[in-house]
């Protein structure tokens, strides 16, 4: 993993309270050599087969599922759990000995029933956990309904991923159509540090699993998690990027999740620096990253300290701030301001999601005139995006508004760097088409 910090500013001045941000850029391994067989890897779906998903969108999840089938190996392991008002373990979790037969189960699926997700949920996680082994599983819950019936509350759901995430288990979610519930999937994908996806239409739905079967096959590290150790003289420190963390006293613990190879993430670090009185360098915080390098299972630790100069107010005036990480700051800024968004949108709440658009709008129109040329295409990308984040809510599709925003926005906050497949429809990474008609959402820029 190659790691790289850079300060906004390099001096604060002596007795004054100041922020200092840090922006951390992390490069994963480059994929390994091929030498002889990789080590397997572990895939649980959790399918939605309530009622709505007859028809087109369930016969997608099918041949998108056996497509993937055919690309994993057979000593990798595969299980397939189909939910409605019911739970059942279509494929049970194991290597992928009998292709044909775990692909004629699949065929054989048909839309039935209410949606019980949980009960879904928390029965592919049992499947996942016994072979997972200890490189792991991915999950990933396909539904495109409302859930009805058992634990309905997000919170209660992402503590159980959060739980799972910590026995090895990733979760990820695809929602399908506008009549899921996305603060629940949301949840989900959050506190099981995996990918929160969304997709109109079956095409759609279909490059993004194999999208997620791409990343799988892909990774070159995993459980990766970043802990900052504040020095006495720092107050705080916030995490622009929305990350599962836990606080405990002086430091901040937060997860990472798999890497795929040579990804570079980028993470922004705000620390609160109260008065200090001595002139010179200060230590600001350690940051210690942890990741498990794979195929051989290494764990690796990396320590950076930050420190900066205090220095008299007159000499710390004239400090000019790094442009690259206050355009960083702005942008995960306008990923915070689309979350908002999208609970004020699930919430029926219009005018006040309006408000946070627009204000997003004025923010990245702000930051234009001074970002660096090679990031004015991001956010040229924002403006594309909440310009249809507005559209779609001026014109009533709300349900479509805060899917996409809660979607896009978690990728970019999330997982900045990591490739989306091409897709048509719903949620796309195709260039940025330079506008937008009512049913097609903007193309977002995978930087």
């Amino acid at each position: 993993m190659h790691i790289t910090a850079h300060l906004d500013v390099d001096v604060v001045a002596v007795e004054t309270d100041d922020q200092l941000s840090v922006l951390i850029e992390l490069t994963a391994p480059p994929a390994p050599e091929a030498e002889g067989p990789r080590p397997p890897s572990t895939l649980q779906v959790v399918l939605d087969r309530s009622g709505s998903m007859g028809g087109a969108r369930l016969d997608g999840a099918k041949t998108a599922l056996i497509n993937l089938v055919d690309r994993l190996d057979p000593q990798d392991n595969f299980g397939l759990v189909a939910f409605d008002d019911r739970v059942e373990v279509t494929v049970p979790a194991g290597p992928l000995t009998d292709k044909l037969a775990v692909k004629r189960a699949i065929a054989e699926l048909q839309a039935r029933g209410s949606t019980d997700l949980s009960a879904g949920y928390l029965r592919g996680l049992q499947e996942a956990k016994r072979v997972a082994g200890a490189g792991g599983a991915t999950l990933l819950l396909v539904s495109d309904g409302r859930a009805n019936a058992g634990v309905t509350d997000p919170d209660a759901l992402s503590g159980v991923a959060a739980k799972a995430y910590a026995d090895k288990v990733t979760s990820s979610t695809l929602g399908f159509g506008l009549g899921y519930d996305e603060r629940l999937l949301s949840a989900i994908a959050r506190g099981g540090v995996g990918n929160e996806l969304f997709a109109e239409e079956a095409d759609t739905a279909s490059a993004l699993i194999a999208g997620e079967v791409d990343g799988l096959l892909s990774q070159t590290a995993q459980a990766a998690s970043l802990q900052i150790t504040l020095s006495p003289q720092v107050r705080a420190v916030r995490i622009a990027n929305d990350l599962p963390v836990t606080t405990t006293g002086n430091t901040v613990l937060a997860e990472l999740g798999g890497f795929y190879a040579d990804e570079t993430r980028k993470l922004l670090l705000v620390f609160d620096i109260p008065a200090i009185a001595a002139l010179g360098l200060a230590q600001v915080a350690t940051c210690e990253f942890t990741w498990v390098e794979l195929p051989g299972l290494t764990q690796h630790t990396v320590s950076v300290p930050l420190h900066v100069n205090v220095v008299p107010g007159d000499q710390a005036a004239g400090r000019i701030p790094d442009p690259v990480v206050r355009t960083e700051l702005v942008y995960l800024q306008v990923q915070e301001a689309k979350r908002r968004a999208s609970r004020h949108l699930s919430a029926g709440a219009s005018d006040a999601a309006l408000a946070e658009i627009n204000r997003a709008r004025g923010a990245v129109t702000d930051a234009l005139a001074a970002a660096p040329a090679y990031l004015r295409a991001d956010l040229d990308e924002e403006v594309s995006s909440l310009n249809y984040l507005a559209q779609q809510t001026e014109l009533g599709m709300t349900a479509r508004a805060a899917k996409y925003s809660s979607a896009d926005s978690s990728y970019k906050s999330r997982s900045r760097g990591r490739n989306l497949p091409p897709a048509t429809g719903g949620y796309s990474n195709e260039p940025p088409s330079g506008g937008s008609t009512p049913g097609e959402p903007p193309h977002p820029r995978r930087s």
